[in-house]
């Protein structure tokens, strides 16, 4: 076979699995098989498209559905080194795989390469500030210069994401998720609250905090992201029907809002069978 020279920028047209540099110059990572880090770079490829078609677990946690068969076709290899090298990774800790019992793929939690102590000492090299008391969870939020002493492990341009870059992802799978333009063609004097009803989402699930009040309940943010995660546009339906019916005063917009987006994905099969309920007993139906 006769292949070509690459000219130019043509080599940023192609699409490519991803591994992790780091898996390969870390010595943490050394006895870990070539093959097993080749499987991991086919998860992590994965696992951006489970976050797009919202495979995410109460807690916020993306994960994955990847068979043996999946594993033998895309590494070319028999089912026994197929298991060998997820139980390579699964025994490493970079994945964590749930059974779901006979006949059920397992679940697939693809878990974060670089460790929150050795981010922590990364980041921490990277300020000559005078020295000051900050938490671990305030050096996970700063937006570090990983160019130090000409290290490439991290790419620039992708692993970390700016709170405004993590934004506009978060907006684009929504547009998509809920179908907002649709939304407005369908109800067009209420744009401003299916805007609104956007920017509550998306303050929600870019939220850097723990906790969150819902209905005087407070809950994990992760676990609200979750529920935020799984909402389309009839659940987006139904709570804007709630507020176009209800007739009682709401004392805080924003509250009542967070409560019934969370509340949605449970309660808008019971709301619908009352409403069928009540239009055979009107004889409508």
């Amino acid at each position: 076979m006769a292949f070509d020279y690459f000219y130019g920028a043509q080599s940023q047209q192609f699409a490519f699995y991803r591994i992790p540099k780091v898996m390969f110059t870390d010595n943490r990572f050394q006895n870990i098989s070539t093959e097993g880090k080749v499987l991991y770079g086919l998860l992590l490829d994965r696992v951006s498209l489970s976050m797009e078609n919202g495979w995410i677990d109460d807690e916020g946690r993306v994960y994955i559905i990847f068979t043996l068969t999946t594993i033998r076709q895309a590494m070319n290899c028999a089912e026994k080194s197929a298991i060998k090298y997820l139980t390579e990774l699964e025994e490493f800790g970079l994945i964590e795989r749930i059974r779901q019992g006979f006949g059920k793929p397992a679940l697939i939690y693809v878990k974060n390469f670089i460790d929150q102590q050795n981010l922590q000492v990364r980041t921490s090299k990277n300020y000559s500030s005078p020295p000051v008391k900050v938490t671990g969870q305030d050096l996970y939020n700063l937006q570090p210069n990983y160019t130090y002493n000409n290290n490439t492990d991290f790419n620039n341009t992708n692993p970390i994401l700016s709170e405004d870059e993590d934004r506009m992802g978060y907006e684009k799978y929504f547009m998509e998720q809920l179908n907002i333009e649709a939304l407005k063609q369908d109800y067009p004097y209420d744009r401003e609250m299916i805007d609104g009803i956007m920017e509550l989402i998306l303050d929600v699930v870019c939220s850097k905090r723990k906790t969150i009040c819902i209905a005087g309940d407070v809950k994990s943010v992760n676990v609200v992201k979750g529920r935020f995660m799984k909402l389309n546009m009839e659940h987006i339906r139904y709570v804007m029907n709630c507020m176009q019916e209800n007739t009682t005063k709401i004392r805080s917009i924003k509250q009542y809002m967070l409560a019934a987006l969370y509340n949605a994905p449970a309660t808008i099969d019971s709301y619908y069978r009352a409403e069928v309920n009540h239009d055979m007993a009107e004889g409508k139906i």
